[in-house]
């Protein structure tokens, strides 16, 4: 199988992801990370401990006691937006954000909290001047996306962190589709929180993630349970992480999530990135020359590793079928968790296919891909498709 679904989940992994998983659950030395004294939870406790040094290393935060680690990005994300977020307060977002991001925002808005959200230019890239034009008295965050899981679209973090610098908001980045893949440092960019997956471009396990902090904030908790320390208090630890990580970790899949991060440290997040944009500029030169292949976003931004199309009117789903059924290429159709993103591209029927390529992927890939693409268009022009 050729698998162009990346963005959804990486499937080839460094060796060294599993074989972290299945030691810490095989070798039978590993308890848990609570506060005991005896082996098999120090044993715990130092995967965990040295996996919040590692992200600290990667996002260049500046204390690892500012990671808390989820179960994945929509856990984080939550966290972030119903945790800061009080009744009266106002918080932009954009078109091009996941449902992790829409949702808990929707969620919000019977206690009181308002939304705007900004839109795309006539690029069909988001328009920044919509950001000055949507603030209101009571604004008190952005959040938003890193780089769109439709179109690979990258936002301008700089320009938006300024933004919320000049008004006092705090800003919440979605680095679901960009931690592994573009380089990420709180401090340096201006971000006050940033979420994470584990599973896609840092390669780890299903089931991990975290939530990283520039500094420490008032955040509420989600969820109320152990913690390992202060027992007797009836709420949750104030300090981080432990506020924020109710109930055992995942140590196996920390364990793997540490052995992802650790390879894209040693290969280079840069290295990495530039790799998948590579195989998506040359799919993407070759597509756009294929008959009634519509590319969605602006061709010229910069990106990660995704784009999507549509072949005529061929139902994006139907057209994901064929390359899985007819050619084994694994993509993604229909509306990608990111309903605004598609209402804006007037897409909301057919859907998209979303091609999204990894540092794993080949020339290869990309050449049976176009390869595929070109009969399909050949036979949707002679009816057949």
């Amino acid at each position: 199988m050729i698998y162009l679904d990346n963005a959804a989940t990486t499937l080839i992994k460094p060796a060294a992801v599993g074989q972290s998983v299945a030691d810490v659950i095989n070798s039978q030395a590993y308890g848990n990370p609570s506060r005991g004294a005896h082996t098999a939870a120090l044993n715990a406790f130092k995967i965990v401990y040295q996996t919040r040094q590692l992200v600290q290393q990667l996002f260049h935060l500046r204390d690892s006691a500012l990671v808390a680690f989820t179960n994945n990005a929509t856990t984080a994300l939550n966290l972030a937006i119903k945790g800061l977020l009080h009744p009266g307060d106002h918080v932009i977002a954009t078109v091009l954000d996941h449902n992790s991001v829409l949702r808990p925002i929707y969620a919000l808005h019977k206690w009181g909290v308002a939304a705007d959200f900004v839109g795309l230019n006539a690029k069909q890239s988001l328009d920044y001047a919509q950001f000055t034009q949507l603030l209101r008295p009571n604004t008190k965050m952005v959040v938003c996306t890193h780089a769109s899981n439709v179109t690979g679209e990258v936002l301008d973090l700089e320009f938006i962190a300024h933004f919320c610098q000049q008004h006092h908001l705090l800003f919440v980045v979605d680095a679901a589709q960009t931690a592994g893949v573009l380089p990420l440092d709180l401090q340096r960019q201006g971000i006050d929180v940033l979420c994470f997956t584990g599973h896609k471009s840092l390669y780890g396990p299903q089931g991990t993630g975290g939530i990283c902090f520039n500094k420490e904030l008032p955040i509420t908790p989600l969820l109320a349970g152990g913690s390992g320390i202060d027992s007797f208090n009836h709420e949750q630890p104030a300090a981080l992480p432990e506020r924020l990580e109710a109930g055992t970790l995942n140590v196996p899949g920390i364990a793997g999530l540490a052995a992802g991060i650790q390879y894209v440290l040693n290969k280079g997040v840069t290295t990495l990135g530039n790799r998948t944009v590579q195989l998506v500029n040359e799919f993407i030169a070759g597509v756009t020359q294929l008959p009634q292949v519509q590319v969605y976003g602006d061709l010229y931004c910069q990106r990660v590793g995704t784009v999507s199309l549509n072949i005529g009117n061929l139902n994006s789903a139907e057209l994901s079928d064929l390359l899985a059924q007819q050619y084994d290429i694994a993509t993604r159709a229909g509306a990608h968790c990111a309903p605004l993103a598609h209402q804006a591209f007037r897409t909301q029927e057919q859907g998209q296919v979303r091609f999204s390529f990894s540092s794993f992927n080949t020339e290869a890939d990309v050449q049976a891909a176009l390869a595929a693409l070109t009969q399909i268009t050949q036979q949707y022009q002679e009816g057949d498709a």
